[in-house]
């Protein structure tokens, strides 16, 4: 349910690539489908379509992006609404939300787009009309919000992506971005929100059970946080299973190997069984440098997460 693929579709087109390639993994390692994050807007969302709608259409789902490059024009929200109704015409089942909103996209007068901004609460609405769900990705682990020195507990990936650190004043604090799109899910409670990266707040599971007891249309996937749910496999598990029917299996596939044999078994090791002190470094480029617990999950907790879910809710069979 979160997956990158926009590296694959520039080689298929390049003539690189060849997706058969790809179907070939997915086959081996017994994955039926994959969603596509990276449809965006206009030609690049054509381009995805194209190459994923094809021969392995039953196989593929695309994510749309909003073009925030208009948001400071006054029919913004009718453009992005309508192009959000074109885009689910084309074959489009769903959209993409990425942490530019609140954390970099900016208003004309400077500040940060707020998440909740009332300029938006069309296109949430327009969601819930249209059946597809938001995959909403607001701010991002604890510690890209504190201070950037050795006690940081990300410090040695850090050091490579300074970029990632909105510690700043300029920034709304982390506890600000996810009240702004707690806002965003009571408001529209016909809209699906499926929150990316454990709500990104995998270091306190019992807040985040809170936010899922709270609003019935919000949805959470596990990508890219294995880190933080395997040093703690025991509230974990217990989170996964008391919720198994709201959490979706994602891998957050990277850069130029969002598809491959290794990420997905390391998954499914991690999932399925007790095995101590797993190096994850295979799942993901960048995760943290600490070792993690396998969950051991029941079968029927693991056949929610790893489709009976994302079937629901995609009306996907």
């Amino acid at each position: 349910m979160h997956n990158h693929l926009r590296h694959i579709i520039d080689s298929v087109i390049a003539g690189k690539e060849d997706l058969s390639k790809f179907i070939k993994i997915m086959d081996e390692c017994n994955v039926k489908a994959v969603v596509d994050l990276d449809g965006y807007i206009g030609e690049t969302l054509d381009n995805h379509l194209k190459v994923l709608k094809g021969e392995y259409a039953d196989r593929f789902l695309v994510y749309a992006k909003i073009d925030w490059s208009r948001i400071d024009k006054p029919d913004f929200t009718e453009i992005a609404v309508k192009q959000l109704e074109e885009a689910v015409k084309k074959g489009v089942q769903g959209l993409k939300i990425s942490k530019s909103l609140g954390l970099k996209v900016k208003e004309a007068h400077g500040n940060y787009l707020r998440v909740d901004s009332p300029k938006l609460d069309p296109i949430w609405e327009k969601c819930g009309e249209l059946d597809i769900p938001v995959k909403i990705h607001t701010s991002d682990p604890a510690a890209f919000f504190t201070s950037f020195d050795k006690h940081n507990e990300w410090y040695t990936i850090l050091l490579d992506h300074q970029d990632w650190m909105f510690n700043k004043p300029e920034y709304y604090s982390r506890d600000e971005l996810l009240e702004q799109r707690d806002n965003v899910i009571s408001r529209h409670p016909d809209t699906i929100f499926i929150g990316a990266h454990m709500e990104n707040c995998p270091e306190d599971l019992a807040r985040a059970g809170e936010w899922l007891d709270k609003y019935p249309n919000f949805y959470v996937d596990i990508d890219a946080r294995l880190a933080e749910l395997g040093r703690q496999p025991y509230s974990a598990r217990r989170f996964l299973i008391k919720y198994a029917d709201r959490v979706m299996f994602d891998t957050d596939g990277y850069k130029s190997t969002p598809i491959n044999r290794e990420m997905y078994r390391e998954h499914f090791r991690f999932l399925e069984t007790d095995d101590e002190y797993m190096d994850i470094k295979k799942i993901h480029t960048v995760v943290p440098d600490w070792r993690v617990y396998g969950l051991y999950l029941p079968d029927d907790v693991l056949e929610k997460i790893y489709h009976l879910n994302a079937e629901r809710l995609l009306h996907w069979n």
